[in-house]
């Protein structure tokens, strides 16, 4: 699986099935004489069998391709292994063009352990289905996939669940080529609906880091899955909505948080530094919703009055939200006195059963009419294009053959301030 990729460094992720050392030779795409191996890395029970590979002093802009040995002997695949580094773009040429690919609530079925009737996962064909769209990069939010009953007792149980999930075949090809970004949700954090009080909660974190290697994650004076990230003239801020959360049935107060008070300060302060062109807000749960009937930030409305209030306050350009969660997909608009239109692109599920929301939620008023994506699982794709300062971004979601269930486009223009 590629990992993160910056302008001179890429991380590969490789997990065999037993004790076993590993290398990986790559090169500049068609040009082979540029050819490097790197150094051997020795799997071991003790380190999950995973062997992580940051490969550095490459290139910037670049395109590789890469081959993978085991035991010296090299690992054959009828799908593309490739990866890239990040353009040198900024006083230089107008920034890329690039296709981000995003889902949450992946269920890999396990007979062993699963409820007994009908499976709840299926359709994992959709992986493939992004796969041929060649995104540059991948962005998993929540329920990445879903720990059970004997999983989350344990940090053996965590990687069990993992480990047997990364072997899904149509996973492959994706995981391969496409570079990806993750942050949980509550299925891959702990029980169902859990929050701060979670007692393995550190353990969780160690465990999801091993299966999605970043730079870094939260910051030093608070833990968690939260960071961000830049992708040519946009910046991703990845948000962690487990670790410090308040129960959900407490009446609101200032005091109940879904953040906490350092996460949502280390994401004020991240907003008003990032000079991106789009800034886009990614959560496991839903951010703008008005119509709160299950988990989301609404159900924190202090704490979310305080996001959105200094969004509007100083003036934060670009601004959208992306979210997964509710096993189905939407588009919502919220006007927010005295600012621009906030966004919210919600995709679920990848694989889970799907749902149709409660009821009332057929009337929502916030949602973007022809974007509501009920009963079939989905992922979200978006396209971000033009030149510098006529930059737009063009949102879909697709189902799982890839086919646009709609398409819907954001103008930078739309996400300013008037003078």
């Amino acid at each position: 699986m590629l990992g993160y990729a910056e302008m001179t460094e890429v991380a590969v992720w490789v997990q065999t099935t037993q004790d076993a050392t590993v290398q990986l030779r790559y090169w500049q795409k068609g040009k082979p004489e540029t050819s490097r191996l790197s150094d051997p890395i020795r799997t071991s029970k003790e380190n999950d069998h995973i062997a992580l590979f940051r490969l550095t002093n490459l290139p910037f802009g670049t395109r590789f391709e890469y081959e993978l040995y085991i035991n010296g002997e090299r690992i054959h695949r009828d799908y593309p292994l490739e990866f890239q580094t990040q353009p040198h773009w900024r006083w230089r040429t107008d920034p890329p063009e690039f296709t981000i690919a995003f889902g949450s609530c992946a269920y890999f079925n396990d007979p062993e352990v699963d409820r007994p009737g009908r499976p709840y996962g299926g359709e994992y064909e959709i992986f493939l289905a992004i796969h041929r769209l060649r995104p540059d990069l991948m962005l998993w939010l929540g329920d990445n996939v879903y720990y059970v009953e004997p999983d989350w007792l344990t940090e053996s149980g965590m990687r069990n669940r993992w480990r047997k999930s990364r072997q899904q075949p149509e996973l492959q090809p994706l995981l391969a080529s496409t570079h990806h970004y993750a942050i949980w949700d509550d299925h891959d954090y702990g029980p169902n609906n859990s929050d701060s009080s979670f007692r393995l909660k550190d353990v969780a974190l160690k465990v999801f880091a091993d299966y999605f290697p970043q730079v870094r994650y939260g910051i030093p004076e608070a833990s968690g899955c939260f960071y961000r990230f830049e992708w040519g003239d946009v910046e991703f801020f990845m948000l962690d909505n487990r670790t410090y959360r308040s129960p959900n049935n407490l009446p609101p107060s200032p005091e109940k948080r879904m953040l906490g008070k350092a996460q949502l300060e280390w994401l004020k302060n991240s907003l008003k530094s990032s000079e991106a062109t789009f800034k886009i807000i990614a959560c496991g749960g839903q951010m703008i919703n008005p119509m709160v009937y299950f988990e989301g930030f609404g159900l924190f409305p202090d704490e979310q009055k305080e996001l959105f209030d200094f969004i509007v306050r100083e003036r934060i350009t670009g601004v959208l939200f992306i979210s997964g969660d509710r096993h189905f997909g939407e588009l919502l608009k919220v006007q927010p006195e005295g600012g621009y239109p906030f966004y919210e692109l919600t995709a679920s599920p990848l694989t889970a059963g799907p749902a149709n929301g409660h009821p009332d939620e057929a009337n929502n008023p916030a949602r973007v009419p022809g974007t509501w994506a009920r009963g079939l699982r989905h992922f979200g794709l978006i396209r971000v294009l033009g030149k510098r300062g006529e930059r737009r971004l063009v949102l879909s979601l697709c189902d799982k053959e890839g086919k646009p269930l709609f398409e819907y486009t954001i103008r930078e223009q739309e996400l300013r301030w008037e003078k």
